[in-house]
């Protein structure tokens, strides 16, 4: 069984067509799987549903108590990609090694609901990466595994790379 987190991001939002903006309703990870056609067994926690520009030390420390006290070894979060390493950090500094958990944070650089949307692909790299990646804390994007403190999105670019 792999826990999967959602906290919004990228990946969950929405557009008002009519406003213009951008917004959360609902996570959209049951229907990625869906179509995706994972056979994975997983279990969806949504736990907040915010822009990561948004995210709080608070918030932070939520998700490393959910982490803590999931009893799945191998955890993969949704989070979006400006502040995802800030939550890697917090992640690598809560869980203790002792704790044997893989958890691995992926996101999206385009929202899921645009249609063209990386995310689809993150997620399916993410539940990949989470079954091989010995315990620790990694991020998953465009098709690669970082460690937590290896990372760093480009921002001319978009991509996640090697820092």
């Amino acid at each position: 069984m792999i826990r999967i987190l959602v906290t919004g991001g990228t990946f969950d939002k929405e557009y008002n067509e009519l406003k213009g903006t951008l917004f959360f309703k609902a996570t959209h990870l049951p229907e990625m799987l869906r179509l995706g056609r994972c056979r994975l067994n997983v279990s969806i926690l949504t736990l907040m549903m915010i822009d990561s520009l948004d995210m709080t030390d608070a918030d932070r420390a939520a998700i490393v108590a959910e982490c803590l006290r999931a009893v799945e070894p191998r955890i993969v979060v949704t989070h979006g990609t400006d502040t995802i390493v800030e939550t890697a950090r917090a992640l690598a500094a809560g869980l203790p090694s002792s704790s044997g958990k893989t958890v691995v944070l992926t996101g999206a650089m385009v929202p899921y609901a645009f249609g063209s949307s990386d995310g689809l692909f993150n997620l399916g790299s993410a539940l990949s990466f989470v079954q091989v990646l010995p315990a620790g804390v990694y991020i998953a994007m465009n098709g690669h595994s970082f460690a937590w403190d290896r990372v760093r999105k480009n921002p001319a670019t978009g991509v996640f790379e090697a820092a």
